[in-house]
């Protein structure tokens, strides 16, 4: 389906002409609940098992940290595929692996954001230092998970700060 944007309220409509929806910043879509059979078919041991090990790899080795750590990578580290990996993932996390990783970069960066030991940092640097590839990704990401631009939080947490 093809969008044309109507400039005068900043909502797309469809090629149809009949339905309307809110444009949203940094391309960001609404989330849709999928139901994939093959996530029935796990055997929740097994997930509670891998749940554990995605853990441990992604959050307390930082995987998440690595740009170029992809869940093929995190499948063969754990000894399985992606499409179970996924699965896992999906039942046991409720988002997909790209979203898993951006969310522990997300909850880095806000800790960094604030912090003043990396005040003279700005913010494309920080977001490499939390594993995004690049500026655009991490401000998606970021306006996704916060509501507001990096530099907005930074903001207005240093205004807090000074009252």
């Amino acid at each position: 389906m093809t969008n044309f944007r109507n400039p005068q309220n900043n909502e797309a409509m469809s090629a149809t002409g009949n339905e309307t929806e809110k444009k949203r910043p940094y391309n960001i879509r609404e989330k849709k609940d999928k139901k994939a059979a093959y996530r029935s078919l796990i055997r929740p041991e097994l997930a509670d098992e891998l749940y554990d090990k995605i853990l441990n790899i992604v959050v307390v080795q930082k995987k998440y940290k690595n740009p170029d750590y992809s869940a093929k990578d995190l499948a063969k580290e754990l000894k399985t595929n992606t499409r179970y990996l996924s699965a896992v993932v999906n039942s046991r996390f409720g988002m997909n692996y790209s979203c898993l990783l951006n969310e522990y970069r997300i909850k880095d960066a806000l800790h960094i954001l604030v912090d003043k030991r990396y005040a003279d940092k700005n913010v494309e640097e920080i977001s490499a230092m939390v594993g995004f590839a690049n500026r655009q990704s991490f401000y998606a990401a970021f306006y996704k998970n916060v509501g507001e631009t990096p530099n907005g939080y930074r903001k207005r947490h240093a205004e807090q700060k000074k009252k």
